[in-house]
C-alpha cells in the first residue's frame, strides 16, 4: 500500500500554521531570554550635565499631549533659539510608556503581539495616582514595571513638562474615605497626591516643572455635576495648591480648551471626540506652551500668562487664538 503524498486537508494546514507558530515561539523565546530594564530616554550619555550650554526640556505625554507636540511645539523652540541666542533642547516622551521593560523589543514586534507576550506591563493611565505611584512609592532604584521615576527624569532634563489624558475630568463624588494610594478618581483623592507630589518636586529645586490644567472633556462625553467638579478641582490648583516662588508652575490648557465654560469647545476638539485636540487647535496652542516654556526658564514663571497668552506683549491673534511672538 502507498502513501500519498498529498497531505490531507487537516495536514495542510496544521504545515501552514507552522511558520507562524515558529515565529511566534521564537518570538516568545527572544523575551523570555531579553532581560527587562528601565527605557532611559534620553542616553546616559546625553544626560544634562553641570558643563552642558543647553536647558532640556521633556514633554511627558500620552495621545493629547502628541497632538500638542505635532502642533509645533518644537519649531517654536527652535525659532525662540535663533531669534534670542537661547540654547533651550526639547524633546517629548511618552509616558508613562507601558512598554514593561521591553522598549527594543517593542521597536521591532507588531504590537498586538507584543501585548501578548508582553503582559506585565503598566496601564496606559497618567491621572494624579499614577504620578503619585511612579514618583512617590518608587523611588531611587525602585521602578513599578520598569516605568521611569521621578529620579531618572531629573538626571535627565532641566524642566518637565507633565499631563493627564483627559479621563482625569472624569471625577466621581467623594465617597467619604480619601486616601493618596487610591486609584479612584474623586477630588479628595486627586488633593491628597496633588500635596504629596507638591512636596516631591520641591525635593528638586533646580528642576522646574511645569504641569497642565486638567485637560476637559467635550459635553457630549461628561454631565454638568462631573463637568463641575473637575472645574472646581482645577480651581483649586491653580488659586491654593499653586504657589508663587517655587519650582512648579501651571500651563492652563484646560482655559484654553474651554474659554472659561464647563466643557470643551466643540471647534477645539476632533468631531464626535471626547477631548482630543483638532489639528486646528493644536497649531494655534503649541506656541502657546512654548512661550509658557520660554517664560518659566527665564523667570517670569510667577509673572507670565498661565496660557502663555499676552496680548499686551503684542501677541498676534489668529483665527481665535493667540500666537505668542518669538
Amino acid at each position: 500500500m502507498h502513501r500519498s503524498i498529498f497531505c490531507a486537508p487537516e495536514s495542510r494546514q496544521r504545515a501552514a500554521r507552522r511558520p507562524a507558530l515558529l515565529a511566534t515561539l521564537t518570538l516568545a523565546l527572544a523575551v523570555a531570554a531579553c532581560a527587562p530594564s528601565v527605557d532611559q530616554q534620553p542616553p546616559l550619555d546625553k544626560a544634562k550635565s553641570a558643563q552642558s550650554r543647553s536647558t532640556r526640556i521633556v514633554l511627558l505625554h500620552h495621545s493629547v499631549g502628541e497632538v500638542i507636540w505635532n502642533g509645533g511645539l518644537a519649531n517654536y523652540i527652535s525659532d525662540w533659539n535663533s531669534a534670542h541666542g537661547s540654547h533651550y533642547e526639547i524633546t517629548e516622551l511618552t509616558y508613562p510608556n507601558t512598554l514593561g521593560g521591553h522598549a527594543d523589543l517593542r521597536r521591532v514586534m507588531p504590537g498586538r503581539l507584543f501585548v501578548k507576550l508582553v503582559p506585565d506591563r503598566y496601564p496606559w493611565d497618567n491621572y494624579p495616582y499614577d504620578y503619585w505611584n511612579l514618583w512617590i512609592a518608587h523611588k531611587g532604584n525602585q521602578h513599578d514595571r520598569y516605568e521611569l521615576n521621578l529620579d531618572d527624569l531629573v538626571r535627565s532634563y532641566d524642566v518637565i513638562v507633565f499631563k493627564h489624558c483627559y479621563p482625569v475630568s472624569g471625577i466621581e463624588p467623594d465617597n467619604g474615605a480619601p486616601s493618596v494610594s487610591s486609584r479612584v478618581k474623586t477630588e479628595a483623592n486627586y488633593r491628597l497626591q496633588y500635596e504629596a507630589l507638591k512636596q516631591r518636586m520641591h525635593e528638586f529645586p533646580q528642576t522646574k516643572f511645569i504641569l497642565w490644567t486638567p485637560t476637559g472633556l467635550t459635553q457630549a462625553f461628561t454631565n454638568q455635576p462631573q463637568a463641575e467638579r473637575a472645574d472646581r478641582f482645577t480651581t483649586w490648583v491653580k488659586d491654593s495648591w499653586d504657589t508663587k516662588g517655587d519650582n512648579i508652575f501651571l500651563w492652563d490648557f484646560r482655559q484654553l480648551q474651554t474659554g472659561g465654560g464647563l466643557y470643551v469647545e466643540a471647534a477645539h476638539a476632533r468631531k464626535g471626540d471626547e477631548a482630543h485636540p483638532s489639528d486646528e487647535f493644536a497649531v494655534q496652542v503649541a506656541p502657546l506652551l512654548g512661550r509658557r516654556i520660554v517664560d518659566v526658564i527665564e523667570g517670569r514663571g510667577d509673572t507670565g500668562s498661565l496660557t502663555g497668552a499676552n496680548p499686551e506683549r503684542g501677541d498676534q491673534m489668529v483665527r481665535g487664538g493667540t500666537r505668542p511672538r518669538t
